[in-house]
């Protein structure tokens, strides 16, 4: 298990969460939708790092569905990682839409959503990790 590794990863989620609760609260919709993604990968990211199985790419569905390998991800969560992984490419690059920009497409109920959705995903991954480490880190 490493413990380091696993914080530094879980403090970045943590972090980019806040972040993506600023830009909500600002009218920043589709940077919070982004953002909340970014929390949700990081997260995923911690658990696999954590036990010695790190993993590459963006997908938080296929990440977690990695982490099962070792602790049972609930249905629940995988929702949640399908919803954000929506939101990792059309967020930020105005030509994913055919017109307008990525800000004029997502709400503050989409930003809540995300949000929420990359709040369970964090929460998942500490009580895995809590019970992975035997309670340590």
């Amino acid at each position: 298990m490493d413990f380091e590794e696993f914080r530094r990863w879980i403090d970045m989620a943590e972090r980019t969460l806040r972040s993506a609760e600023r830009d909500m609260e600002a009218g920043d919709y589709n940077w919070a939708c982004f953002k909340a993604h970014q929390a949700a990968e990081f997260a995923a990211k911690a658990l696999l790092y954590g036990v010695g199985k790190p993993s590459r790419g963006h997908s938080v569905l296929r990440l977690l569905r990695e982490a099962s390998a070792f602790v049972e991800v609930g249905e629940k969560v995988l929702e949640h990682a399908a919803l954000l992984d929506k939101f990792y490419v059309p967020t930020r690059y105005v030509d994913a839409w055919s017109e307008g920009t990525p800000y004029d497409y997502y709400t503050r109920g989409d930003a809540e959503a995300a949000v929420r959705a990359a709040e369970s995903i964090i929460a998942f991954v500490k009580e895995a990790w809590r019970l992975l480490s035997g309670g340590g880190g």
